[in-house]
């Protein structure tokens, strides 16, 4: 099974994703794609093509397979975070539940001393009031008694002014106590109006305060999930680049490593071409020297034959004799 192979069939557990999706946790695995890449296949055979062709498809896998545990595993950080920011809010409210909890007892003797300072207000203003009318009882006991005595010696009309007296009196004691009562009752009921507006106001501020927490939190949320899905997309980006790069440096390899074949081809057929002119020059220049002895020799064997007078086969074996050597003091100039 090859490096290629491996790769392809990679197998990433979740244990192993915390480690290696993270800046660049993926390195050692882009520099096996990249050593992959370096191959250079001959482009001019089927062979070589169809390497070529599983050398891209062994990248692809390669790309699936660290790829595909990599988006599961970054929508499990997604997933992760809504229980927190559930358990988050659900902490928040029952924190602000308990603590308006433990304030409600304060809440509650506070508004009982409010309650028993109001009734203790309305019993010292009543009191107060009795005392008035005991003190104008008194009085007009005292003026009734003093009248009495005077009614004896008065006639029946000075006894209907004094009862008249007594009725206004009586009249006007009861309207004092009416008014001081209506003033107290219009004095609580006021206190508590405003009583009741300070606690609607107490709430809205409350819910006002929930309502921007709530807010806050969905704002920090909205935040957390862009800056993971930012961080997501430049990791994406990056990678994309890388692999990018990496193909362009793969065919930059590629190319100049098929330049360099062209070069060495055409070196070859540089040398196989010389070869070639150094064996016709050559086999020219034996074929020029070999046609200029013969040149010489018939030359030779027919001034023999018309010279010395030989005949052809003497001509022929005197020439021999003497182009070997075996005449002394005689040789043939070529």
């Amino acid at each position: 099974m090859t490096e290629t192979t491996d790769l392809a069939v990679l197998e990433i557990k979740p244990e192993q994703a915390p480690a290696l999706y993270v800046e660049n946790g993926l390195d050692a695995y882009l520099a096996t794609i990249r050593e992959m890449a370096k191959e250079v296949p001959d482009v001019t055979t089927k062979k070589g093509r169809d390497r070529i062709g599983s050398l891209a498809q062994a990248i692809s896998r390669s790309k699936t397979a660290i790829e595909k545990p990599g988006r599961a595993y970054l929508k499990h950080l997604k997933e992760a975070v809504r229980p927190a920011e559930k358990e988050l809010k659900r902490f928040v409210d029952e924190c602000d539940s308990i603590r308006d909890g433990v304030l409600k007892a304060r809440s509650d003797w506070q508004e009982e001393q409010d309650r028993l300072a109001e009734i203790e207000k309305f019993n010292a203003d009543h009191t107060e009031a009795l005392e008035m009318n005991a003190a104008f009882d008194k009085a007009l006991a005292e003026r009734i008694e003093s009248d009495h005595e005077i009614a004896l010696l008065m006639n029946d009309k000075v006894d209907r002014d004094r009862a008249e007296e007594a009725r206004i009196a009586e009249q006007q004691r009861i309207e004092y106590e009416q008014r001081i009562a209506r003033e107290a009752e219009e004095r609580v009921r006021r206190e508590a109006e405003e009583k009741a507006e300070r606690e609607r106001e107490e709430s809205a501020r409350r819910e006002a305060e929930l309502k921007a927490k709530a807010e806050q939190a969905e704002r920090d949320r909205i935040a957390e999930k862009e800056r993971a899905e930012r961080e997501a997309k430049e990791q994406q980006e990056r990678s994309e680049r890388l692999a990018r790069e990496a193909k362009e440096k793969a065919e930059r390899d590629k190319q100049e490593a098929i330049e360099a074949e062209r070069r060495k081809a055409q070196e070859a057929e540089q040398r196989r071409l010389a070869e070639e002119q150094r064996v016709k020059d050559e086999f020219a220049q034996r074929t020029a020297d070999e046609n200029h002895r013969k040149r010489i020799g018939t030359e030779a064997v027919t001034a023999l034959i018309n010279v010395v007078g030989l005949t052809r086969e003497q001509a022929i074996s005197t020439f021999k004799a003497i182009k070997d050597g075996s005449v002394p003091h005689t040789n043939i100039n070529y």
